[in-house]
């Protein structure tokens, strides 16, 4: 890397890191003022009703709050046809383990929800060894409502609703996050959803490798930057062993 790489002297160094420094301090402000209109968004209310599978049982959205009154959902790409989840999906899923912990003294309850029946869930989640909260929307319109199941009708067209726009899906399931908020008196509230690159940033290990020399390096991956993506029990050079 070094031999197409300007290497400098340490003084010239903290100089650039300066600059750049101003830089990224900038779009902290900016991330910032994102975050306070994101908060400003009108919200939409939810007036169907949903039921999901889980380990607990059948829940409705309003019980998948838990007594909070804010509910952060990944849409884990799980065709009910699948045997398997999205190892995309499973990439960023390797980052929850964890955080409900933490967004719970928030006053926030999340976790994910897939079409895909509750046993294939179940025993997906195990072979991962993931501990958060998922729940299967099987038979239900909630994935449809939200924006991230198409019909096999509309993929084979090229053509659905989805990210705010009539355009072609990848599959029968995109990725998504959807928030919801709930009032005192039990009405829920739909406040945000994000999809495609909007997800980006709820990739810890994405961030990670943000900051190296390398990042990404995921040009010359085809149609499909992240080809290079397996399951974590699928890849070859793992941390520990020879290469």
């Amino acid at each position: 890397m070094t031999q197409s790489h300007s290497v400098v002297s340490h003084d010239q160094w903290i100089e650039a890191r300066k600059a750049l420094l101003a830089k990224e301090k900038e779009f902290s402000r900016l991330r910032d003022e994102l975050s306070r209109q994101r908060r400003a968004l009108p919200w939409e209310r939810v007036e169907k009703e949903y039921v999901f599978n889980g380990s607990a049982g059948r829940e409705t959205l309003a019980q998948l709050f838990a007594g909070k009154s804010q509910l952060i959902i990944y849409h884990f790409m799980f065709d009910p046809e699948w045997e398997v989840g999205c190892k995309s999906c499973s990439f960023w899923a390797d980052n929850f383990n964890g955080i409900d912990v933490h967004l719970w003294q928030r006053d926030i309850s999340f976790l994910a929800v897939s079409r895909a029946p509750l046993a294939k869930l179940e025993a997906y989640k195990g072979r991962m060894g993931w501990t958060f909260k998922w729940v299967s929307s099987f038979g239900t319109d909630f994935n449809f409502d939200y924006g991230v199941s198409h019909t096999k009708e509309e993929v084979a067209k090229g053509q659905a609703y989805w990210n705010y726009k009539v355009q072609k899906p990848y599959d029968t399931e995109t990725v998504g996050i959807s928030v919801f908020a709930k009032n005192p008196d039990s009405r829920i509230f739909h406040t945000y959803s994000t999809y495609q690159r909007g997800v980006d940033l709820l990739n810890g290990a994405y961030n990670y490798i943000d900051l190296t020399p390398k990042g990404r390096d995921e040009s010359g991956q085809g149609p499909n930057p992240q080809a290079w993506v397996r399951r974590h029990d699928e890849y070859e050079d793992l941390p520990g062993r020879p290469a």
